[in-house]
């Protein structure tokens, strides 16, 4: 069974989400913290913003310059 490229992002991106579902049930069924003391809860929400930044990543569009684009702003050129 060999995967291709769009199988392995559409398999991180439900991993991804369903990491986020699991991390947010385990924060609202937490316990009411000590703002700011609580070691636990602090690394959870550490986490959470971790999950959710891969998410972000898998989705934006990522810029590769080349000689004709070398920066984003260069726009498409026509020959």
């Amino acid at each position: 069974m060999t995967d291709s490229f769009e199988d392995c992002m559409v398999a991180a991106r439900a991993e991804l989400t369903m990491a986020q579902r699991l991390i947010q049930r385990e924060i609202t069924s937490y316990p009411a913290p000590i703002a700011g003391c609580d070691v636990q809860f602090n690394s959870l929400l550490a986490e959470r913003q971790r999950i959710s930044g891969a998410l972000r990543s898998l989705e934006e569009a990522v810029f590769v310059p080349t000689p004709r684009t070398p920066v984003p702003t260069a726009g498409i050129e026509s020959r």
